[in-house]
C-alpha cells in the first residue's frame, strides 16, 4: 500500500535541467533516505513525488496507479516540513485534528484518531496546550502527528530536523525510527546529513547534480562506495581519497582509506608523518596526520591513544578494507 516507482522521471526549469532522467523503485513499507550536498536535487524529487512540482516528463507510480499529473490532496501522501507550520492560536489537539476536520469527518473519528496519534507520539498531556508552550521537539511531534492521523499510504519529511539542536535531533531520529517500525508505513527521508542517512534508512538514495550515485543499505555504501562520490560522502569522518602512485597502489588511480581502517604505530608502519590536530571525543581520538608524500590524512584511534601535536606516527591501512577507484572515478572489484 505504499510502493512508489519514477520512471525516466525529468524536471528542468526553463532550460536547465535538474533531475535527469531517473529510475526508482520505493518498496512498499521501506525507510528511504535521500542524501546528498545542497543543491544535489534531493528536495526537488520530494518534491515531484508530493505533486508539489509538476513532472517535466516521466511516470510516477503510486500502488502501480498512475500519480504523475494528480494533484497533491488525491496521492495519498503526507509531508512533513522543515517548518512546523502550526497554527499558533490552536491547541495541539486542534492542530492535529485540522486536516480531518478539512476533510469532513466526523467528531467521534477525529477524536479517536488524535488520541490514537497523541499516545503514538508521547503527546497526551499536551493535547491542550498551544505549540508555543512546546519545546521544539514536541512541535516536530505535533507537525508528524497532523500527519499520522491523515494514514496515508507514506510519509515524506524534508529535512525535518534541520531547526533542532544536535541532542535533540539525536533524540528524534530515534523516535521517527521507532515510529517507522511501530507503523510500518514507506517513509521517504530527506537530509544532508549522512549520519542521519546511516542510522534511519533501510535504503540510501545518493544524489549528485540530480544523478542517483548510487543505491543500497547504509552497510552496502560504506562497504562498497561505487565511484568517488559516494565515498567521499558517506562515512563519518569522510574516507581517506589518496593518489593512487604515491601510495604505491599499482593499477588504481585512487585509493580509499577510511579512518578506522588504518593501524597505527609511534616506531614502524606504511606510512609516515607527522600528529597535526587531535580531536579527542572519549571513546575515540581522531588524529588529523600530515603527510609529505599523501597530504593530510584522518585516523581514527582509542581515545586512549597518547601521541601530542607534532610528533611522528606511523600508519598501515588495512589491506582488505582499501578501496581503489579507477581514472573515471570508478570502483574496481
Amino acid at each position: 500500500m505504499g510502493a512508489i516507482q519514477l520512471k525516466q522521471v525529468v524536471k528542468s526549469f526553463g532550460d536547465v535541467e535538474v533531475i535527469p532522467p531517473l529510475d526508482l523503485d520505493i518498496n512498499d513499507g521501506e525507510f528511504v533516505v535521500f542524501v546528498g550536498p545542497s543543491g544535489c536535487g534531493k528536495s526537488t524529487l520530494l518534491r515531484l513525488i508530493a505533486g508539489l512540482e509538476d513532472v517535466t516528463s516521466g511516470v510516477i507510480e503510486i500502488d502501480g496507479v498512475d500519480a504523475t499529473t494528480l494533484p497533491p490532496a488525491k496521492r495519498g501522501l503526507a509531508m512533513v516540513f522543515q517548518s512546523y507550520a502550526l497554527y499558533p492560536h490552536m491547541s495541539v489537539r486542534r492542530n492535529i485534528a485540522f486536516p480531518l476536520k478539512m476533510a469532513g469527518e466526523d467528531r467521534e473519528t477525529i477524536d479517536r484518531k488524535v488520541e490514537d496519534a497523541a499516545r503514538v507520539l508521547n503527546l497526551t498531556d499536551y493535547l491542550d496546550r498551544r505549540p508555543g508552550q512546546l519545546s521544539g521537539g514536541q512541535r516536530q511531534r505535533v507537525a508528524i502527528g497532523r500527519a499520522i492521523v491523515r494514514q496515508p499510504k507514506a510519509f515524506l519529511f524534508d529535512e525535518p530536523l534541520s531547526n533542532l539542536d544536535a541532542a535533540l535531533r539525536g533524540t528524534m531520529r530515534l523516535e521517527i525510527s521507532e515510529l517507522h517500525h511501530q507503523l510500518a508505513t514507506t517513509m521517504i527521508y530527506v537530509t544532508h546529513d549522512q549520519v542521519e542517512a546511516m542510522t534511519m534508512a533501510d535504503k540510501i538514495v545518493v544524489l549528485n547534480a540530480g544523478n542517483i550515485e548510487q543505491v543500497g543499505s547504509p552497510l552496502e555504501l560504506y562497504r562498497a562506495p561505487r565511484n568517488l562520490f559516494v565515498a567521499g560522502f558517506i562515512g563519518s569522518p569522510r574516507m581517506n581519497l589518496i593518489d593512487g602512485a604515491e601510495a604505491g597502489k599499482h593499477g588504481a588511480e585512487t585509493i580509499g582509506v577510511r579512518p578506522e581502517h588504518l593501524a597505527l604505530s609511534t616506531s614502524e608502519g606504511a606510512w609516515k608523518g607527522t600528529v597535526g590536530v587531535a580531536e579527542h571525543l572519549g571513546a575515540d581520538t581522531f588524529l588529523h596526520v600530515h603527510s609529505d608524500t599523501l597530504g593530510l590524512l584522518t585516523a581514527r584511534a582509542d581515545g586512549e591513544f597518547g601521541v601530542r601535536h607534532g610528533e611522528t606516527i606511523y600508519l598501515t591501512p588495512d589491506p582488505s578494507k582499501v578501496h581503489r577507484f579507477d581514472a573515471k572515478g570508478l570502483a574496481i572489484r
